[in-house]
């Protein structure tokens, strides 16, 4: 599923009276608040029932080039992982 199929199935959710504009919208500002929360709190953002949203760091590392096999140095660097709920998992 897309971004323009999560919208299509925002305006569907709400009826006729929704527009693709609306529902464009409101996707953009949960996006939004989830990206906003995870940068602001250490903890991250939990949505009950889904899952939680979290900066995840990693540490410098050595790591090979594929094509070379040439070692190399990896910088450490911080990333967003997500854990789905045990309700999302069973739902599976």
């Amino acid at each position: 599923m897309n971004k323009a199929q999560v919208i299509e199935a925002i305006q569907k959710a709400y009826g006729p009276e929704t527009t693709k504009k609306v529902a464009a919208d409101a996707l953009a500002t949960v996006l939004e608040v989830i990206a906003k929360g995870v940068k602001k709190d250490k903890a991250g953002v939990q949505l009950i029932g889904f899952g939680t949203f979290k900066v995840s760091a990693r540490k410098a590392r050595k790591g090979r080039n594929p094509k070379t096999g040439a070692a190399m140095n990896i910088k450490a660097s911080k990333s967003v992982r997500f854990t789905p709920s045990s309700v999302l998992k069973k739902s599976l």
